[in-house]
């Protein structure tokens, strides 16, 4: 590695898991395993949804943006780390790990917006029954989810742009499995106020924000829940927002958690940032599918029509 400000010169050092080899082929086939697990997953999820014209509601639309998110999300981590593993090298340049930090933050950005999204879409369906069909029209769902895109997008490249000026000198080590925007931003030699000050503003703004506003949302979901007079109504209220809820709560509370602690890089910060950044992709799948009887059935034809040979 260089010294001194030739930043474009240098690679970073991902320090990963473990620096044991004997723990590497481990390591190798559990990432790989839950990284074709998460793709497969959403991948049939977006066909089920694509194919089944019963699926062409708001929330599933929703859900359809959500699982093309989350490969995007795993794909912008994994594959670098299987890649290091299999060559047994820890160096990604500085060049791939800007990108890698622009993908990452575009696609988590992502997750946060749809979820927040999919939490209003259940506020209406429950609370508001009889408006649904007009709140949620088509042109509505359309440009939330492009708004998501556009500000995620938006965010990445200004802090991927702040991260271009700083100057990086002797240390060059980041201890995760992927380039983690805090901890790049520690190991500058330069200015870092203005980075710092964008990060924990935008974490509050798109991530505790956006979790106040499910919140709020699901606070109302419960009490209009409670008001159904049938245990029968209730069951069925409470059966559409489970799946999202548990989405909700893994995503948040593991992913909050890293970045309100990620001045103290830690093995257990890092175990956290698995929960968020590979676990709930690879579990959204089972857990919509599973509980979801529209899904399951759509599956089911979409699995019956690729195995049915005339």
């Amino acid at each position: 590695m260089e010294t001194g400000n030739q930043t474009r010169f240098s690679d970073f050092i991902l320090l990963g898991f473990s620096q044991d080899s004997e723990h590497q082929p481990l390591l190798f086939c559990l990432f790989l395993s839950m990284y074709l697990v998460t793709v497969l997953g959403n991948l049939l999820i977006i066909l089920a949804i694509s194919s089944d014209s019963h699926l062409h509601t708001p929330m599933y639309f929703f859900l359809c943006n959500l699982s093309l998110a989350d490969i995007g999300f795993i794909s912008t981590t994994v594959p670098k780390m299987l890649v290091n593993i299999q060559t047994q090298s820890k160096a990604i340049t500085y060049a791939g790990c800007i990108t890698q930090m622009c993908f990452f933050m575009v696609f988590g950005g992502m997750d946060t917006f749809l979820l927040t999204v999919m939490a209003y879409d259940r506020f209406v369906a429950i609370c508001h029954p009889l408006q649904y069909p007009v709140i949620m029209n088509p042109h509505l769902c359309g440009l939330l989810v492009l708004g998501s895109w556009l500000i995620s997008l938006i965010y990445s490249l200004i802090q991927s742009l702040l991260m271009l000026r700083l100057s990086f000198c002797t240390n060059w080590v980041i201890s995760h499995f992927y380039c983690e925007l805090a901890q790049a931003i520690m190991l500058a030699c330069s200015d870092t106020l203005i980075n710092h000050i964008l990060l924990y503003m935008v974490t509050g703004l798109l991530g505790i924000v956006p979790f106040l506003g499910i919140l709020f949302s699901y606070i109302r979901i419960v009490s209009s829940i409670l008001r159904i007079p049938s245990a029968d109504g209730k069951y069925k209220a409470f059966s559409t927002c489970g799946s999202h809820l548990s989405t909700v709560s893994l995503f948040y509370g593991t992913g909050l958690g890293v970045y309100l602690s990620s001045d103290a890089p830690s093995w257990r910060g890092m175990m956290a940032s698995v929960m968020y950044t590979v676990v709930t992709p690879m579990l959204n799948p089972f857990i919509y599918s599973l509980r979801n009887r529209d899904i399951k059935g759509a599956l089911q034809k979409v699995l019956e029509r690729t195995l049915y040979v005339p």
